[in-house]
């Protein structure tokens, strides 16, 4: 068996958090979706079956959450710190790609929109 490519999905992790431009956006807050997609070399967890040679789940989305409590202006801000948090605390990862979306931004006439940012982080 050769494994060539291995990534890891969170997708569709929602909060509501304090970024934007306005005034009033990091007062009253908005909706935001973070997706990730995580690359690693996860061989040795696919033999040994241990949590410690992949990429803990639980852990990403904690730092995550960390960094989406932080009030920032700018969605690149925010991504920017997502992934360079991600890539601090997992050695083994190898890239991500982290996508963060605001819900309804304050564009007049936009209606149910997203407005997003990705970015991809390689060691």
């Amino acid at each position: 068996m050769t494994i060539t490519h291995s990534t890891i999905e969170l997708s569709h992790l929602t909060f509501h958090a304090h970024h934007g431009v306005l005034p009033e956006e990091r007062l009253l807050g908005n909706t935001f979706t973070v997706d990730l997609t995580l690359e690693a070399d996860i061989r040795e967890a696919i033999l040994t079956d241990d949590l410690t040679h992949t990429i803990n789940y639980a852990e990403a989305y904690g730092i995550v959450k960390r960094e989406m409590e932080i009030p920032s202006k700018l969605l690149e801000h925010v991504c920017g710190r997502i992934g360079t948090a991600l890539l601090h605390h997992f050695p083994t990862l190898q890239q991500a790609h982290v996508r963060v979306a605001k819900h309804n931004p304050p564009i007049e006439g936009a209606g149910n929109c997203l407005s997003a940012v990705t970015l991809t982080f390689r060691r």
